[in-house]
């Protein structure tokens, strides 16, 4: 079987959101771990390579970003798909601009699409401008993230610093004309010396106009929403076979942990749910920094039933956090611990992770050295189950963005895997 779309990822969460997406077509959806080595085996019709590259150094982004892009052509991928989160998550240097043109470099393509948008999930642009929910990006709970802080909610303000090219608009006007309508704009602005574009869209039905419009171009870029719509379109062109090569999967033996790094609005909700009925341990990063991790690893290996190991906490606490141990440092030893702990309870027989945050994500992931995750049923939108070896143990895996779910999904996300 050949691949005929391959997406790159920006971290762990997003790569879950855009295969549970894709996988709702039916088809075949294989999720790699970090690019894959040697040559390519057992290729899917759609592969997601998750990386670890939304707050890294540029250069080590567009580097990683450039061999997942390679393998993806290795098997056989002629659409290539750069996924970020839906709230445009990056810096004033990057690493969504920067990575888009190191792709185009290597394509050869001249112009390319930026469409973050996931209205199923409140995400809408309107003008160039983000909303999450009713509210501008930069006046919603991003505006205090940790590590990507939105401060702006105009996407043509917060990309033109990051590239070289001319950035350009596709507007919900053009959008609402149909796909002839953007096509024959993005050509206008490609005459301009357009080269990246965002495009509006605030509803579903956007996003199958600007898929439409674009599924033919050597790179389309944005959140999982927008590649919703390829595989009917795959179909219709002849591309993709009718038939699914969907997997039963069933729920793996032992017990759960919910392991939570996320800071956002939503996962205080989550946690503060969850821990009204579970054993429940709080991280502290200045704790961990001198005690170390054995208390929480002996905590949870007294547990013998479903639990729950956080470091979720208000943005003053993060930042009281960071201006004692250092912005990087502070993450980095979060990280570091719920890694151990996921390793060290997959040792004593938790075979189901709840896992919210990209970052953490990454972090359990690499801890457990998954290398290739297969894609289940969705929990909630962009949020599927995913199932993997780790060292022998079948495991199950949901890999939560911060700001996906409503405030009963750990409890949720168990259920429906227990239903399996």
């Amino acid at each position: 079987m050949t691949t005929i779309f391959g997406a790159i990822a920006d971290d762990f969460t997003g790569a879950t959101d855009l295969a549970g997406l894709m996988a709702r077509s039916g088809a075949r959806v294989s999720l790699r771990v970090g690019v894959p080595e040697g040559p390519v085996e057992d290729p899917a019709p759609f592969e997601v390579v998750a990386l670890k590259i939304r707050t890294c150094p540029v250069a080590e982004a567009q580097s990683a970003a450039r061999a997942a892009m390679a393998w993806l052509r290795a098997a056989g991928a002629d659409r290539i798909y750069w996924k970020y989160c839906s709230t445009f998550d990056s810096t004033a240097e990057g690493n969504i601009g920067p990575v888009a043109e190191a792709l185009m470099a290597d394509l050869g393509a001249t112009q390319t699409i930026y469409c973050p948008a996931f209205p199923e999930n409140g995400r809408s642009i309107f003008m160039g401008n983000l909303f999450v929910g009713e509210q501008p990006l930069a006046e919603s709970p991003m505006k205090d993230h940790p590590l990507t802080p939105m401060w702006d909610s105009n996407l043509m303000r917060l990309l033109t610093p990051q590239v070289n090219g001319q950035v350009g608009l596709v507007s919900r006007l053009t959008v609402a004309r149909g796909a002839k309508a953007v096509r024959a704009h993005l050509r206008d602005l490609a005459e301009q010396g357009k080269a990246h574009v965002i495009v509006d869209a605030v509803a579903d039905a956007d996003l199958q106009v600007i898929a439409e419009a674009c599924c033919d171009m050597p790179l389309v870029t944005g959140g999982s929403a927008l590649a919703m719509p390829l595989p009917a379109l795959y179909r219709e062109q002849g591309r993709l076979a009718s038939t699914t090569g969907h997997t039963a999967h069933r729920a793996p033996a032992g017990r759960a942990l919910v392991l939570s790094g996320s800071c956002s609005a939503m996962t205080q909700t989550q946690v503060a749910t969850f821990e009204k009925d579970h054993p429940s341990y709080k991280l502290d990063p200045v704790q961990l920094a001198s005690d170390g991790v054995a208390p929480a690893l002996e905590w949870m290996s007294a547990q013998s039933g479903t639990a729950m190991v956080y470091a979720t906490a208000s943005p003053d606490r993060v930042r009281k956090a960071q201006d004692t141990l250092g912005h990087d440092r502070a993450g980095a030893i979060v990280e570091e611990a719920l890694a151990a702990i996921a390793l060290a309870a997959r040792d004593c027989g938790v075979s189901r992770l709840v896992v919210a945050g990209g970052e953490t994500s990454g972090a359990v992931t690499q801890a457990l050295g998954v290398s290739r995750l297969d894609v289940g049923p969705e929990i909630s939108p962009g949020v599927p189950w995913c199932f993997a070896n780790s060292a022998g143990h079948d495991m199950a895996l949901a890999l939560k963005s911060g700001n996906f779910g409503d405030g009963a999904f750990f409890a949720t996300a168990l259920r429906k895997l227990e239903e399996l």
